[in-house]
């Protein structure tokens, strides 16, 4: 089987990405792995992405599409996988598109995990992270056991600029102008599937499984 998990930030796309890749027992391919495994390759195309990544600047579609294009050919991707990550616009679905033409395959089903705006916000908002042990907590549904400290390192705890409420409002609304489109492309093929992404990630990966029924047992 090869899957495509999409949705807004913070819906646990890696956690169940990684949960169901294990299950089906196909690999799991993220585009922010892809990037670091290029930068330590030192090959030509890694050292492209180097070179926006160390300025700042986001790595183009094509170079990306090439990278995820030679991942898929690994002897371990020939089963199938489960990506995360890509594509976030329907310039990238044309990409993906290419590039699995090329490797000589197809998706067989998108997944898009959903979940209320606030509950979105909540989650993101309320994370908290230790800059030292890198540990993460939540203010809700994993506090630390003192207000504020690392349970691990005692180091005061922080908030990621980007999981600022403001900042993560600023992300969805990205994602509605430029993804929800691209998952309109693949809904239009007969190939998506929303899945309800709020509650424990053992609920979750429950309800993801249940939607690949058909293509499970067929």
């Amino acid at each position: 089987m090869r899957i495509v998990l999409m949705g807004p930030p913070g819906v646990g796309k890696g956690t169940q990405a990684v949960r169901l890749a294990r299950r089906l027992g196909l690999v799991h391919v993220a585009t922010g792995d892809i990037l670091r495994d290029a930068m330590r390759g030192g090959t030509a195309l890694g050292d492209k992405v180097r070179e926006f990544v160390e300025d700042g600047r986001l790595v183009p579609d094509d170079l990306m599409g090439a990278l995820i294009g030679e991942r898929l050919k690994n002897p371990d991707a020939a089963d199938g996988f489960v990506l995360d990550g890509f594509p976030r616009t329907e310039e990238q679905v044309a990409t993906l598109d290419r590039v699995l033409g090329f490797v000589g395959v197809r998706v067989d089903r998108i997944i898009v995990l959903r979940a209320p705006d606030a509950e979105i916000v909540r989650r993101l908002a309320g994370r908290r992270v230790c800059p030292n042990c890198k540990a993460v907590f939540h203010v809700d549904n994993k506090p630390p056991r003192t207000a504020g400290t690392c349970d691990d390192c005692g180091e005061v705890l922080m908030r990621r600029k980007d999981d600022a409420e403001e900042v993560v409002l600023g992300r969805l609304a990205v994602f509605a102008r430029q993804t929800e489109p691209a998952i309109r492309i693949y809904r239009e093929r007969g190939l998506v599937e929303d899945v309800d992404s709020v509650g424990e990630p053992g609920e979750v990966a429950e309800r993801l499984w249940n939607a690949l029924a058909s293509e499970r047992l067929g």
